[in-house]
């Protein structure tokens, strides 16, 4: 699954540079995560680092976004081989 932000967000600013896929985002009033970049940290890190520094607790799983932990891990393989240049 890839996690949310809901509306209890403060917008305190902690979240957005933990994430090692930069999935999340300032959006319209409060911060966002763009589901098609949240691996949930998984390859990077055992759990969340949003959801670990989060003062308020406001990012739970994405109910609309279903990924086994190999779906997650396949994502975070397209993520970081689309940031790896080519040899040249």
């Amino acid at each position: 699954m890839a996690l949310m932000i809901t509306d209890e967000c403060i917008n305190c600013d902690v979240c957005e540079p933990e994430c090692p896929n930069d999935a999340i985002y300032m959006g319209l009033e409060i911060y966002e995560i763009d589901p098609n970049k949240c691996t949930e940290c998984v390859g990077h890190f055992d759990e969340p680092q949003c959801v670990q520094i989060c003062p308020v607790e406001c990012i739970p799983l994405h109910p609309d976004w279903q990924e086994s932990k190999e779906q997650l891990f396949a994502k975070y393989e397209r993520l970081t081989a689309a940031k790896t240049p080519p040899d040249a």
